[in-house]
């Protein structure tokens, strides 16, 4: 089932960090957007910045950052034809893991969720070459910290318009419930401007921290990158 994405945004005030991967409905473009939240001040210190045909997360104030293990990561990278986008230092893993031939698979079954209880944030990772792509989550079994769930999924040959929409968690809350379920089939639609404008004007207004959006034309290899910072 489709859900609307802009809808589905608008009435969730914490879906935490999300990964939408897919087919464009003009059928050429790859699209690519990935977005993080915060609600404490060091998750909200932060600021997205480009590097290497990727970005990486950075702190806006550097006096006030406490704890980076969990809060800057390289979210976005580029293997040859392959983007990897994840919330996490797994970017690094599955980077590493594909250089030496491995799988995406290979890489995230040496990883777990994030050790920060009682939320156990989940691990949202996905891969793109060409229109193909994959997403995964790997999550606590009913906030277990001993039991990891790894969930995989695979998209070929998509159909123009449809993408998928993955996130940390279903909404807000102490603790703060995982996502459930398999990635949320939304419709891809509009130029690169209109669709990050969309989504950002989308997200809550005191939890949003960055965007990142791209679109790869996939006949030329073409790429067009928007970042969009609430710490500017």
């Amino acid at each position: 089932m489709q859900i609307c994405l802009e809808q589905a945004l608008k009435e969730n005030s914490y879906p935490g960090r999300g990964i939408i991967l897919g087919r464009h409905a003009d059928g050429e473009h790859a699209v690519i957007a990935y977005f993080i939240m915060g609600r404490s001040e060091n998750s909200r210190n932060r600021v997205f910045v480009e590097q290497q045909g990727g970005i990486r997360t950075q702190a806006f104030d550097p006096a006030k950052l406490v704890d980076p293990s969990l809060v800057i990561y390289a979210p976005v990278r580029v293997l040859g034809e392959t983007t990897i986008v994840t919330n996490g230092d797994q970017t690094d893993t599955i980077y590493d893991f594909m250089a030496q031939g491995k799988t995406f698979e290979d890489a995230l079954r040496t990883r777990t969720f994030e050790p920060d209880p009682p939320n156990f944030t989940p691990r949202i990772s996905g891969i793109l070459r060409g229109f193909d792509y994959r997403l995964s989550i790997l999550k606590s079994a009913d906030s277990n910290p001993d039991a990891v769930r790894r969930y995989f999924f695979e998209y070929m040959a998509p159909i123009a318009g449809q993408g998928h929409f993955i996130h940390t968690y279903q909404c807000d809350g102490n603790p703060i419930p995982s996502f459930a379920g398999e990635p949320e089939q939304v419709e891809l639609t509009g130029d690169i401007d209109a669709f990050t404008s969309m989504l950002w004007s989308s997200l809550n207004q005191d939890n949003k921290v960055s965007l990142f959006t791209r679109y790869i034309h996939v006949p030329t290899g073409a790429v067009e990158t928007r970042i969009v910072n609430k710490n500017q």
